[in-house]
């Protein structure tokens, strides 16, 4: 399988965890109980770490090797970063709402640029 494809399926895959993410901190912030730690929190967090990880040395691969216009390594290594902390926070009921949607919309933006720009890339626009 060819490296852009893993990385659209990456990319895709942590698309879902921040939907996921996104929907498990609307439950929380109902409910006001925490994720269970070691049954919930770490398994997921782990998940979107594997992956997120490898996302990241792809994705900074593919900026270095096509150099697109809109889209640098900070703001790849900041996705990273969102996407990490959302996986974790969504568990959380006391995380701010305001700053945990801004880490997803903000991740979320990189994500689908990165999508939009390897589709572009590949019709050679």
């Amino acid at each position: 399988m060819n490296r852009e494809k893993v990385l659209v399926q990456m990319t895709e895959q942590l698309l879902e965890y921040m939907e996921i993410s996104d929907g498990r901190f609307k439950k929380v912030k109902e409910s006001g109980e925490k994720g269970d730690f070691y049954s919930e929190v770490k398994p997921f967090a782990d998940d979107v770490k594997s992956i997120n990880d490898r996302w990241k040395e792809e994705a900074l691969k593919w900026i270095g090797i096509h150099n697109p216009r809109n889209l640098y390594p900070q703001q790849i290594e900041s996705a990273s970063e969102h996407i990490e902390m959302v996986s974790i926070q969504a568990f959380f009921p006391e995380t701010s709402k305001t700053r945990f949607i801004n880490y997803v919309n903000s991740a979320e933006y990189v994500l689908k640029q990165l999508l939009k720009l390897v589709g572009e890339e590949k019709k050679g626009t």
